[in-house]
């Protein structure tokens, strides 16, 4: 097992199937999982938001694999099935607050309609004291799953949640 797989396993308790099909391009590997240490399991915004924005990211891209992943990750987190429920509705857990409401909001327009961003969508952040690196880390969230999602379909990756 390569060091990155290594790392892989120790951080999710074994090493997800989308992972183990990254094997055959070492780099593209190394760069994938870079990119979830750095956006995913770092910064300042809240892991189970970030979760709730990944599944909400793969629930609009219909990616099957990817929304069992982030179910079971939220599940982990002792997030109830109930609420996970509510949020795929568009509700949110009671104990989200307005920054992450906006977040998640934010995350779902800058997957699906991100043509139609506009100066506005960020000063509305920034007036809820949203700072722009906790703005780039969404939209990094938001870029990694959408790659995730298309690769995962692509190669019909199984499920192994």
């Amino acid at each position: 097992m390569t060091l990155i797989m290594q790392e892989i396993n120790l951080t999710f308790g074994f090493v997800p199937n989308l992972f183990t099909a990254y094997k055959k391009h070492p780099a593209l590997l190394e760069a994938n999982w870079n990119k979830v240490k750095a956006v995913l399991l770092s910064g300042n915004v809240k892991r189970k938001t970030k979760e709730m924005i990944a599944l909400l990211v793969s629930v609009d891209n219909n990616c099957g694999y990817c929304v069992a992943a982030h179910i079971a990750a939220l599940k982990s987190m002792k997030i109830e099935e109930t609420q996970i429920d509510a949020l795929l509705l568009g509700l949110f857990p009671v104990d989200c607050t307005p920054t992450d409401i906006a977040l998640i909001q934010f995350s779902r327009k800058v997957n699906q309609y991100w043509r139609d961003m506009q100066e506005a969508d960020l000063i509305a952040l920034r007036q809820l004291d949203i700072s722009d690196a906790e703005i780039l880390e969404v939209i990094g969230v938001v870029e990694l799953f959408a790659g995730f999602n298309r690769f995962a379909r692509t190669m019909q990756i199984q499920m192994d949640f």
